[in-house]
């Protein structure tokens, strides 16, 4: 187990995707420990991928492992994984169907030492529950992606549906992202702006809303917002996890919230264009930025 402080210890299942665009489909690693992962890393920070999958999948964790993170999984009798159809090569609609599910998640999985944040970021429902988000909250700051806990599992597709410990839920959380539609499930609200308010009276501290055009922040009472602007949207799949870890990371590193919400934009950008995780360098992500003026 591990004995050294971390700067970020990021939780979730790493996965074994389909995903398929028109008539064509590959198979490629998922997950926003993955896509989330190796921003943090490119940022700098030293990283713990706390994660379920089989042995047999261990290559998955490749990426990861050769960026620099440390990697603490636990084996399972499968490794999760989904099929993202996009019916349409340029829609922002998809529909999930589940392939395997690598169990849930328990407290003693997590090592227990110094780190600045833990970063939960489930995808399938059943991965992680109230009790692990409680334990987990008692030892430090969690960053919660909330896509997992609304993932209801219907027939053979995953649907977004609600939460009904999401009250208590997200007290306990201190950055929450969500989607668009994941917003509205939590709220009824399809306002971003006023869905943001509603879930900041819930207990999160900051609030990161991603959709098709871009991202809105609330922190406090104050709004940033910041357009995505790619020129093409092969790289869709990971989008929100990208653009979370990088609004989280350049908080971390002392950046505003307006600053912050511009770098993840510029950021999820350039990863929208390419499949795969973000692996530009930094430079390309503040050459966007100047040269755009966000």
């Amino acid at each position: 187990m591990l004995a050294e402080a971390m700067d970020i210890i990021s939780i979730g299942h790493i996965a074994r995707d389909r995903n398929v665009v028109g008539h064509r489909s590959e198979v490629a690693t998922g997950g926003g420990v993955y896509f989330g992962g190796m921003v943090f890393l490119a940022l700098g920070f030293h990283v713990a991928i706390v994660t379920r999958l089989a042995r047999a999948d261990e290559q998955l964790l490749d990426d990861l492992k050769e960026a620099g993170a440390t990697v603490l999984p636990t084996y399972a009798t499968e490794t999760s994984g989904i099929e993202n159809v996009h019916a349409k090569p340029n829609s922002d609609k998809r529909v999930c169907h589940p392939l395997g599910f690598a169990g849930s998640f328990r407290p003693e999985e997590v090592p227990d030492v110094p780190t600045q944040l833990y970063h939960i970021s489930s995808i399938m429902p059943g991965e992680v529950d109230l009790p692990f988000l409680r334990e987990v909250a008692s030892r430090g700051p969690i960053a919660l992606d909330v896509q997992g806990l609304l993932r209801k599992r219907v027939g053979d597709e995953l649907i977004t549906d609600g939460w009904p410990e999401a009250e208590e839920g997200l007290s306990l959380v201190r950055y929450l992202k969500v989607d668009d539609r994941e917003a509205e499930a939590l709220t009824g609200e399809q306002d971003h702006r006023r869905a943001t308010e509603l879930l900041a009276e819930m207990g999160p501290e900051e609030v990161v809303l991603t959709h098709k055009e871009g991202v809105l922040v609330r922190a406090g009472a104050k709004l940033s917002e910041a357009p995505f602007r790619p020129r093409s949207l092969a790289g869709r799949t990971g989008r929100g996890d990208s653009c979370f870890s990088a609004y989280l990371g350049r908080r971390l590193l002392g950046d505003s919230p307006k600053e912050a919400t511009r770098f993840a934009a510029a950021l999820t950008t350039l990863k929208l264009e390419r499949p795969g995780p973000f692996q530009r360098p930094l430079a390309d992500v503040e050459a966007l930025l100047e040269g755009v003026g966000w």
